[in-house]
């Protein structure tokens, strides 16, 4: 891309150097290239980094504090993709670095200083689990909002599965020893979580923030709207055991029990197969007062680390902020609420 012309950080132009310095000092870069901005012209020793993960990033940082080059030559990092808060980073720090899609900062006193910021990510991950914060792998994330601190990659697995629903009641496949070990390298990668004597969550806060920003709702196969008998907990948990099947309520119906937050008429639920519940000869399919509303789903990670409380089960604290996440403005104020329950239950849990 350097002999391309392909990177840009306007106003500079760059000139890849065939030419390279010969010093023992500047062994470890791969490239030497010319920056030129009018008549300023300054050279760069090259590191190329094939990922821009937080950890890679921080790895970097320290590259830059114990490199050495010549006098003439400054060290400059070039990266895939380079965020906005990995940007004022290397701005604070004075350290050069731009990436493939427009991004960087470079700063030479005397010479010239340019910050720009606001382009879009043109390489995307193309790990086999791209998105660790969404869909099954993201249950991986959600165990260390209950245990901060796992011996092993063993048991973190025991404990994904074991909070699996669908695995524990409906036979579902669990997920896979190396699958969790993928999760957890991704996990380190984001500086999420430590994998030093054990494997210790860093960043709370962090996680839930990925997981918001990367959660979509379940798939609904069916949605159903009916009047069952007004007791409906102890309707639905009598229908559960009967047919050995998983009903569990949906985060928003859930919130009154990590929250304080007034719930509507209709209790909303999740299970696996609605027809099951349809067959009960006390489901009024036809009245106009519905009490009951069943969202036909398996999406595993509304089953995940449901809490059974009152001979039934609730969707997680975490799905419960997650759902309110995805809401409007009151929504996102009860939110709040909840990630303080889980900040505290954690802190409790692991004491």
């Amino acid at each position: 891309m350097l002999r391309r012309g392909e990177i840009s950080l306007p106003p500079l132009s760059f000139r890849l150097l065939e030419q390279t310095p010969s010093s023992k000092k500047i062994e470890a870069f791969d490239a030497f290239l010319e920056a030129t901005w009018g008549t300023n012209t300054v050279k760069f020793a090259v590191q190329c980094k094939s990922i821009s993960t937080p950890k890679a990033f921080q790895f970097s940082l320290y590259w830059f504090k114990v490199a050495s080059t010549q006098k003439d030559i400054q060290p400059l990092i070039i990266f895939p993709y380079l965020n906005e808060s990995q940007l004022k980073e290397l701005e604070r720090e004075n350290f050069n670095g731009i990436d493939l899609c427009g991004n960087g900062y470079i700063s030479v006193p005397g010479k010239f200083s340019v910050f720009r910021g606001g382009q879009k990510n043109r390489f995307t991950s193309s790990a086999p689990i791209k998105n660790v914060y969404r869909n099954n792998s993201s249950m991986v994330a959600r165990a260390f909002l209950s245990t901060s601190r796992y011996d092993s990659v063993q048991s973190v697995f025991n404990e994904v599965n074991s909070k699996n629903l669908l695995v524990k009641k409906w036979d579902e496949k669990p997920m896979s020893l190396s699958t969790v070990s993928k999760v957890l390298s991704n996990l380190e990668e984001d500086l999420i979580i430590s994998r030093k004597e054990n494997i210790q969550l860093l960043q709370m806060d962090k996680i839930l923030e990925n997981l918001s920003d990367n959660y979509t709702p379940p798939e609904i196969k069916n949605r159903i709207r009916f009047k069952v008998p007004n007791d409906i907990q102890r309707f639905l948990s009598n229908q559960s055991k009967e047919s050995k099947m998983p009903i569990i309520s949906t985060g928003i119906a859930a919130v009154a029990k990590y929250a304080v937050m007034q719930r509507g008429d209709i209790f909303s639920v999740y299970c696996p197969d609605i027809g099951v519940i349809l067959k009960s000869p006390l489901v009024d399919k036809n009245n106009r007062f519905p009490n009951l509303e069943v969202l036909e789903t398996k999406d595993e990670t509304v089953y995940f680390d449901s809490r059974y409380i009152d001979d039934f089960y609730w969707a997680s604290p975490v799905q419960s902020y997650l759902e309110l996440m995805a809401g409007d403005k009151r929504d996102k104020e009860t939110a709040d609420q909840i990630q303080l329950f889980i900040q505290e239950e954690l802190g409790a849990m692991n004491t």
